[in-house]
């Protein structure tokens, strides 16, 4: 999604106007369904400022493409500023630019990592060069067609308000700065120079428009990608805090090995990527020699990232890389270079089969390793005995006399990389308050069934692709086909549904198992794994009474051990066991439904919690539908019909983007108009009438930025001395970049053969607004096109 897109003149108009920032405030609310901080606006009016200042070099030409605040594909990151155009080779190239409004900066002796002021305190965060070598890289890696059309992406940094350069580019960070240089306060000529160097001429054909439409190609899953990441190969690039953590528990890491023992407590919601950087780190320090183990209580993601990599290196070795969380109560003090607890959340106090054994997982990890690492997210934990929270790690690495750090992961790469969607989750399951009530403008799908056989259906259907789509489901029925192979275990009869819970003999790797999208999986055989598409079955343990949730641990399944012990702790602990199983099945379904990159699907078996689901799905979709005609007819304020209601050239003419009437009009375009308006009573309709908007300030004299107009298509006789629509291959318009514009029309003719023909035609802009010059043609007259003649300003 982009927020502001315009070109370079447009921007600097609107710089000048003081309004840019209400303009990116008002898109961020209406796109993104947010309200912008006052620092972020306050950044907004500072930080566009200088960059209008940058772009007044006449080197970079008037409709060179602006982008503001873009979300990279897949992700919640947003780049802050990037410029578009053709180079000196006329190939299509697009300008990253990382505005920062640092003053100064400290080198680190982590590789691409600075330490400057940040939200009240000094911290440390990404040297500005690669967060935008980052971002570009990321850009290229996810949308295709960025390489397939060979869109040059060309990174860099302004940090306008930062005076010396000495620490920013300290030689520690020249392999950064060499890819994505860095322009401070002095260097803003040298910065006008490096974009016109590489943007020579406007965006003629949509650069930005076709980044932001490109085709995704699918991410990648961790699993699949494990083999290539242990041969050493960046299979996933790490940004923003994902890096910060990475480099940070590399430095506690060689700190623990010669001095005090370290714990770092590392917090990160759903698709975080807290197990891509535990797997990086498990991969790195294994290459630096050091005694490293990937720690997890669940099994699930252990036995699948095994399965990935038997047949790469004995199994001896790849048994002693993963290990369960049980596996320390014995273990030696220090024996561990380093241990890695991935979903730390589901650490339980005590281990063994009859959970009798040692003191606590926690403890025994911090004692048995030189430096240990945590990834939690508190509201993951499903089971009563789940005990993993920070103020327990805390705790626990105080008893062992360790060093606690503490940092946080908040970039998105699931659920298509939407924070709104897990915050509205939060808010439908009813976990937190937010400000995400809808579904509104959340680019993941999000579909809601009232047949579990059709959700089936759609589930396979996106499982062909792939091998990456799973029913899973609440444990609110027994496990009968575990000793009755042919049983089935699910049963809703009223929909003609039966399937079986994931096999036995497929155990924790029913997730990657070929036929295992027949089978129903659980919170124990997904938690830690994902899917491209989820399809979720909500048992009776969840319902919605009369719009709140209503949870009941009782509906679980006797062998659900996940709420073990549930009907003792009620009798002595009533409230406090309430409020723990409430909690417990809560999560279990906010887990279940962030297991898919792409979707979520669901079907619910009461009826009343299916409607409750289905008003979400259905107000955005009809939300959706409107707001797009709403903002494709915004200020046509003419009665407006469908091309089915419309009663053609007798009342009503068709309206047209002026990109496609750019173009020899037909019938059958004609017939295809979506939309229809009523023209006053004064103006009569005709076959040759349309309407089309207006973009930009180059005729703002006669036509404002933005208005309707009326055109009459193909007009025949002298155009001299009239506004048009006008077609060339040689324009390029400083409002929009395309091959067409509107322009006030002036030909000079010579006489040949008895005959006036046009020597010279040239397009005039009638405005009072900077930089527009006239449009001169004079080569290859005959291919010139008058689309349409301006009539008025409706």
């Amino acid at each position: 999604m982009l927020v502001y897109s315009s070109t370079k003149q447009q921007f600097i108009d609107a710089v000048r106007a003081n309004a840019i920032s209400d303009i990116i405030e008002n898109e961020v609310s209406r796109k993104l369904s947010r309200n912008s901080p006052r620092s972020e606006v306050t950044s907004w009016e500072n930080s566009l400022r200088f960059m209008m200042s940058v772009l007044l070099d006449e080197g970079i030409p008037a409709s060179a493409g602006v982008a503001i605040e873009y979300n990279i594909p897949l992700t919640n990151r947003r780049v802050d500023f990037i410029l578009t155009g053709k180079n000196h080779q006329r190939d299509d190239a697009a300008i990253i630019v990382e505005l920062k409004q640092w003053q100064s900066v400290e080198v680190t002796k982590k590789d691409a990592i600075v330490r400057t002021q940040l939200g009240g305190g000094v911290r440390e965060t990404n040297h500005p060069s690669y967060q935008a070598w980052s971002y570009g890289a990321l850009i290229e890696d996810y949308n295709e067609t960025v390489r397939s059309e060979s869109i040059r992406l060309v990174p860099c940094a302004y940090l306008h308000n930062m005076k010396h350069a000495d620490a920013i580019n300290d030689p520690f960070y020249e392999h950064h700065t060499s890819r994505a240089p860095v322009f401070i306060s002095r260097d803003a000529m040298r910065l006008s120079e490096f974009l016109s160097k590489h943007i020579k001429y406007g965006d003629s054909n949509g650069i930005m428009y076709r980044i932001e439409h490109g085709v995704i190609k699918p991410s990648k899953n961790l699993a699949d990608a494990l083999a290539s990441m242990m041969n050493g190969n960046a299979e996933f690039l790490m940004i923003d805090e994902q890096k910060l953590v990475y480099e940070t528990a590399l430095d506690l890491a060689h700190r623990a090995d010669s001095g005090n023992k370290q714990c770092l407590i590392v917090k990160g919601g759903p698709g975080t990527g807290k197990s891509v950087v535990a797997i990086n780190l498990l991969v790195e320090l294994t290459n630096r020699e050091m005694m490293t183990q990937y720690v997890s209580r669940n099994s699930a993601p252990r036995e699948v990232f095994k399965k990935k990599l038997t047949g790469t290196r004995k199994k001896t070795h790849i048994d002693n890389l993963f290990k369960g969380s049980g596996s320390y109560v014995n273990a030696e003090p220090d024996i561990f270079h380093a241990l890695i607890v991935d979903e730390a959340h589901r650490l339980n106090e005590k281990s063994g089969m009859y959970q009798n054994l040692g003191e606590s997982q926690i403890r025994e990890v911090i004692a048995a390793s030189r430096f240990s690492i945590f990834f939690i997210d508190e509201a993951q934990r499903v089971t009563l005995k789940d005990v993993g929270t920070v103020e327990e790690i805390r705790r626990r690495a105080a008893e062992c006399g360790a060093d606690v750090h503490e940092l946080e992961l908040a970039s998105q790469f699931r659920c298509n990389g939407s924070d709104g969607y897990l915050a509205w989750l939060d808010h439908a399951l009813q976990i937190r308050t937010t400000a995400n009530t809808d579904l509104d403008d959340i680019d993941y799908e999000f579909q809601v069934f009232d047949d579990p056989s059709e959700m089936r259906q759609a589930i396979l259907e996106k499982n062909h692709k792939a091998n990456k789509a799973r029913m899973v489901a609440g444990y609110c029925w027994p496990w009968a086909s575990k000793k009755d192979k042919q049983a089935m275990d699910i049963v809703l009869p009223e929909y003609d549904f039966a399937a079986q819970w994931n096999l036995d003999d497929d155990g924790m790797l029913w997730a990657i198992a070929d036929d295992s999208v027949d089978q129903v999986g659980c919170i124990h055989t997904c938690q830690g794994l994902e899917f491209d598409y989820v399809g979720v079955i909500i048992g009776d343990d969840f319902v919605i009474r009369d719009g709140r949730v209503v949870t009941d641990a009782k509906e679980r399944a006797g062998q659900d051990r996940s709420v073990h012990g549930y009907k003792k702790m009620l009798k002595e602990q009533p409230e406090h066991a309430r409020a723990l199983a409430d909690q417990i099945v809560k999560n279990t379904y906010r887990t279940l439904m962030t297991r898919g990159q792409k979707g979520c699907y669901v079907f619910a078996t009461d009826p009343e919690t299916r409607e409750y689901f289905a008003a979400f799905a259905q107000a955005a979709t009809e939300r959706l539908n409107v707001s797009e005609d709403d903002e494709m007819l915004d200020g046509l304020h003419l009665p407006i019909v469908t091309r089915d209601e419309a009663a053609p050239f007798e009342r009503h003419v068709p309206v047209y983007d002026l990109s496609i009437a750019a173009g020899e009009f037909s019938d059958m375009q004609i017939a295809e108009a979506e939309h229809w308006v009523e023209l006053p009573d004064f103006m009569r309709a005709s076959p040759d009438l349309f309407v089309s908007r207006v973009m930009g300030e180059s005729m703002n004299r006669r036509i404002p930025n933005g208005a309707w107009c009326l055109f009459r298509a193909n007009p025949g006789g002298t155009r001299h001395g009239k506004v048009v629509v006008v077609q060339h291959r040689s324009i390029e318009d400083p409002d929009h970049g395309g091959s067409f514009t509107v322009k006030l029309y002036q030909s000079e003719k010579i006489e040949e053969y008895g005959e006036f023909v046009n020597q010279r035609i040239v397009l005039k802009p009638q405005t009072n607004a900077f930089g527009y010059k006239d449009i001169v043609l004079e080569d290859e007259l005959e291919d010139l096109k008058v689309i349409g003649e301006f009539l008025s300003v409706l």
